[in-house]
């Protein structure tokens, strides 16, 4: 077990910012950790890099409790935040060689060099890191978290502010990366989790709300609303006379968005319908929920 959280409660003063907090990541798993602004992740994340100690509960990182191991388990944990902390006026090389020698990494020389090719910095690396795009000022940030080594990656909205191409040049690495470390992402970008996560983990008002497979959690709410065309036009009070169906929505009588009642499935009704209409159904799809529909379902829910 790479990281291990049991009943983690954190209060600022009287402010109550994680609840009895509880979840595991497995090595090699890449987590996404998903919540609203003021949810606690980033407070989760600091007391997991044991930046400050938490209220009550216990957080091991390789087994490791990091609050009586604090300084091995930073050894042990890379870590990029939201705001990248650069010096601007360092070259690449020069920074990340900085960088080693703070770790006190051994042949540096040499570490630093594969970690540039491994992030795809080399045709950059004699340019100062003010000089640089966003997407290649990450890239540095990334490479400084990963310059020792380390078993556990734990990266804050490590693609805000970039644009296509370089969100998925930073996607594409980070995917790399798991394939090596454990890393647990922060992000507020759904496609992000989609296209990277292998488990989500949500948290709301300091609590965790879901905790599950990427594909699994986008099926926890079903889409009540089928869209279907018929050859024909239909009449509106017909459709809404079919037991089952709360609303139906159309511009031109052909076309058609059907409201259903939740955990139901209309379709066959629908087909049945158009049979004895003399009507014929020409597409008919039930829509998808989305990973953002569960998020906001999840986060929209007010604490009783």
């Amino acid at each position: 077990m790479s990281i291990s959280i049991k009943n983690v409660t954190k209060y600022y003063g009287k402010q109550k910012a994680l609840d009895n907090v509880s979840f595991e990541i497995e090595a090699g798993e890449i987590i996404g950790f998903l919540g609203p602004n003021g949810a606690g992740k980033s407070t989760l994340m600091k007391i997991i890099t044991a930046y400050i100690p938490a209220s009550s509960g216990t957080v091991l990182v390789n087994g490791l409790d990091v609050e009586e191991n604090d300084l091995k388990v930073k050894s042990q944990i890379g870590y990029l935040a939201e705001q990248n902390p650069l010096y601007y006026e360092m070259y690449v090389k020069e920074f990340l060689l900085f960088s080693a020698g703070i770790y006190g990494i051994a042949n540096k020389k040499e570490r630093v060099k594969e970690v540039i090719e491994e992030v795809g910095l080399t045709i950059e690396q004699n340019k100062k890191i003010g000089q640089l795009s966003k997407g290649y000022k990450q890239r540095v940030g990334l490479a400084q978290a990963i310059l020792h080594d380390p078993s556990v990656l734990i990266l804050d909205e490590p693609t805000t502010g970039l644009d296509p191409n370089q969100l998925e040049e930073i996607r594409s690495l980070i995917k790399e990366l798991g394939k090596k470390k454990t890393v647990m992402l922060s992000t507020h970008i759904m496609q992000e989790v989609e296209a990277i996560c292998d488990r989500i983990v949500i948290i709301h008002q300091g609590k965790i709300v879901a905790n599950d497979k990427t594909k699994e959690l986008s099926k926890l709410f079903h889409s009540n609303r089928i869209i279907i065309e018929f050859a024909n036009s239909v009449n509106k009070n017909d459709l809404q006379n079919i037991e089952g169906v709360q609303k139906a929505i159309s511009e031109d009588g052909k076309n058609w968005a059907i409201l259903q009642k939740k955990d139901l499935d209309l379709r066959s009704k629908l087909f049945d319908f158009a049979v004895k209409q003399n009507n014929s159904v020409l597409t008919i799809q039930m829509e998808e929920s989305k990973l953002e529909d569960v998020f906001k379902q999840l986060t929209s829910k007010t604490e009783a």
